[in-house]
């Protein structure tokens, strides 16, 4: 099984957001405190999408 590709910009953008993140200085859209990992992994893939590096698609989950 192959692991998904991410460019390693993008992985540089999600490791600075995860630091952020362990700091406790990561906020959401909405100004609150993010506490979740996962949540925080999100928001760096959103931001590295936004600048438009290569971040794999989102895997379709069937019922």
């Amino acid at each position: 099984m192959s692991k998904t590709k991410y460019s390693e910009k993008a992985q540089d953008k999600v490791g600075k957001v995860m630091h952020e993140f362990k700091e406790g200085k990561l906020k959401s859209s909405s100004g609150e405190k993010v506490t979740n990992r996962k949540q925080a992994i999100a928001i760096g893939i959103s931001e590295a999408k936004e600048k438009g590096l290569k971040v794999p698609k989102k895997k379709k989950q069937y019922d």
